[in-house]
């Protein structure tokens, strides 16, 4: 039972910039089919269990340039979403900001919102989490990652429909506030 918990508490934590980035960046989304948004929870999900998944195989292997690198990673592929959805949002941009409306811009996202996992799949493999373990954390990450994506995927867009361009460029802002907390903290 305490391996479930830890399983569903990682999973919560890890999932939290999911929820956040998918709330703000499906503020662009207009009427989206469940399959969808099926599709961009799937890929957020297979992305972030995937990154725990390997961390955990190449702990040992990667665990300095991980810990170096990761939060600049993330906090660069986050401002670029964000600005480039404040910036549309202004009608700065001639084209679309990186945001839902391209596979590989949910890729972007996906990866962005996952590098903390692959730190902690490290962080587990220096712990010597056997496989079941990391079975059973990958699962609970998988399952919690689709239900925080779709919830922020509908949540963004109600927020888009009431209150239009603010909620774009509020959206963006928050990706940029998120890129800096995973860069400072």
């Amino acid at each position: 039972m305490t391996h479930v918990l830890f399983a569903l508490l990682l999973a919560l934590s890890l999932c939290a910039d999911c929820f956040a980035v998918s709330l703000c960046s499906s503020t662009t989304l207009g009427n989206v089919k469940a399959g969808r948004v099926a599709g961009i929870s799937l890929t957020f999900a297979v992305i972030q269990s995937l990154f725990l998944f390997l961390g955990w195989c190449f702990g040992s292997i990667f665990l300095s340039a991980v810990i170096s690198i990761a939060n600049w990673i993330g906090f660069l592929l986050l401002l670029f979403i964000g600005g480039s959805m404040i910036m549309e949002s202004m009608k700065m941009l001639e084209s679309k900001p990186l945001d839902f409306d391209g596979f590989w811009h949910i890729v972007v996202g996906g990866v962005a919102t996952s590098i903390d996992a692959l730190a902690v799949g490290v962080s587990m493999s220096m712990a010597k989490a056997s496989l079941p373990t990391i079975a059973l954390n990958c699962a609970a990450v998988f399952v919690v990652t689709v239900l925080s994506t779709v919830l922020g995927i509908y949540g963004g867009r109600f927020l888009g429909r009431r209150f239009g361009n603010v909620a774009e460029i509020l959206g963006g802002i928050g990706l940029i506030l998120i890129g800096f907390d995973i860069l400072l903290f």
